[in-house]
């Protein structure tokens, strides 16, 4: 889910249900989500509020899946600048 922001400040939140899991498995799903995220930071564009939900299926996924999977969808949104270089695991900043 994501909002213009008003004050023109991104910020990113993250949700992971108690449906998902026990607590460990969910602490999981918050970490890997929010290192796929801290990949793609510095491409997002400016002035979004994202919130970041993680489902059932993803709580067993690995770190680059989900990275994957989070470049698709904000490249195919358009909340990515145009210096982005494309889905690169070991690319973390910009140049």
């Amino acid at each position: 889910m994501f909002v213009e922001a008003p004050d023109g400040r991104t910020r990113i939140g993250f949700a992971v249900g108690k449906r998902q899991g026990k607590s460990h498995e969910r602490n999981r799903g918050r970490r890997i989500l929010k290192e796929g995220f801290r990949r793609m930071r510095p491409w997002i564009r400016e002035g979004l509020w994202i919130v970041a939900a993680l489902k059932r299926q993803g709580m067993t996924a690995g770190a680059r899946e989900i990275y994957f999977d989070i470049a698709g969808l904000l490249k195919g949104r358009g909340m990515l600048s145009e210096e982005w270089p494309g889905p690169d695991w070991n690319i973390t900043e910009k140049n």
